[in-house]
């Protein structure tokens, strides 16, 4: 079974909040969620699914901001140790490896060209200087480590992370409306496809479901932009990352963001996502703070300052990215940054 740890006091409330109205099988939630804690982060989309890290959209990350400015990135209040990701006892991916999955006859129509940015990006970002972040967290070390210094297997960061590992399953229409449970259950025929059988050969794999234009799951664009999650199956482990087609959401998740043009966001949320998996493969046991924000969370949708997301450039072409959470950062303080 996938480890799950509820340390979280704002969390808990939330869990508490669904004892009052829990969630029907039909669908994923469709109301306003309430952030008391953190936006972000861990939460549950579908009974008796395994909860799933959300990106908050662009529009709850503002509202968030605003209402707790000791969250603003860089506010001396969440500086120090207590501000840092620590680790969870769980797995990092320590020889990343990404299968992206078009899910659905729907791919025939692709108008803003996400299909071939996706493969691009994941092609170049392996082995890159922005995503080197990763490989100061580890597994392998006492439960509340902060400091890795060597100790442990570290999260890798090799080139070559996506390769010839791209399935087009469009035999047939994926659901209009997928919930997490199909998301999953897409994910186990993947590892099947690519002969991933076994437990450890899903070691350090995630498998990202990317769903075509008007195809995407309730709550995209309105309460999350994305997210990653796991689930056990007959083929071990199985992690992977719900990916919206995200130019349908537009501005609310990240369209233009930072003037970074009308594609940005799909950059900026597949590198969230696939940074998150690689330190926090199945949530939530790798490495998180101490309200539940994994390295991605921490600095979403900054457009000023330190960490503010901007383009990179990578040997496929030039991309828009957010900031990554470093706990070395100003001599261990910690900070979001861009590179490593």
């Amino acid at each position: 079974m996938i480890p799950h740890k509820y340390a979280w006091g704002g969390f808990l409330a939330f869990l508490g909040f669904l004892t009052v109205g829990p969630l029907s099988h039909a669908q994923e939630p469709q109301k306003q969620m309430v952030y008391e804690d953190t936006v972000g982060g861990l939460r549950i989309l579908e009974e008796g699914q395994p909860p799933a890290m959300i990106h908050a959209t662009v529009d709850d990350m503002k509202r968030f901001r605003e209402a707790n400015p000791h969250a603003q990135p860089g506010s001396t209040h969440r500086a120090g140790a207590a501000s840092n990701l620590y680790y969870h006892g769980g797995a990092v991916e320590t020889a990343p490896q990404v299968f992206l999955v078009f899910w659905g006859s729907q791919w025939g129509h692709d108008p803003s060209g996400e299909a071939g940015i996706l493969q691009s990006f994941y092609n170049g970002v392996g082995g890159s200087a922005w995503l080197n972040s990763v490989t100061q967290y580890c597994q392998g070390v006492a439960t509340g480590t902060v400091f890795c210094n060597g100790a442990g297997t570290a999260a890798g960061n090799p080139k070559g992370l996506l390769g010839a590992r791209i399935w087009y399953d469009n035999a047939s229409a994926a659901p209009s409306r997928p919930r997490q449970s199909q998301i999953a259950a897409e994910a186990v025929r993947a590892a099947q496809q690519f002969g991933n059988t076994t437990s450890a050969s899903n070691q350090s794999v995630q498998y990202v479901i990317a769903t075509a234009t008007g195809n995407n799951s309730r709550g995209f664009g309105t309460q999350y932009c994305a997210y990653h999650s796991a689930t056990s199956s007959t083929v071990g482990n199985v992690a992977y990352t719900n990916l919206p087609y995200i130019t349908d959401a537009g501005a609310s998740c990240g369209a233009n963001f930072n003037g970074l043009g009308p594609d940005a966001g799909i950059t900026i949320v597949a590198g969230h996502e696939m940074a998150e998996t690689i330190t926090d493969q199945f949530p939530s046991g790798g490495w998180l703070d101490s309200s539940g924000a994994e390295n991605g969370d921490k600095c979403a949708w900054i457009s000023s300052g330190q960490g503010a997301a901007a383009d990179i450039t990578l040997q496929t072409g030039r991309f828009a990215v957010q900031s990554l959470w470093s706990n070395a950062f100003d001599s261990g303080t910690g900070g979001c940054v861009l590179s490593y």
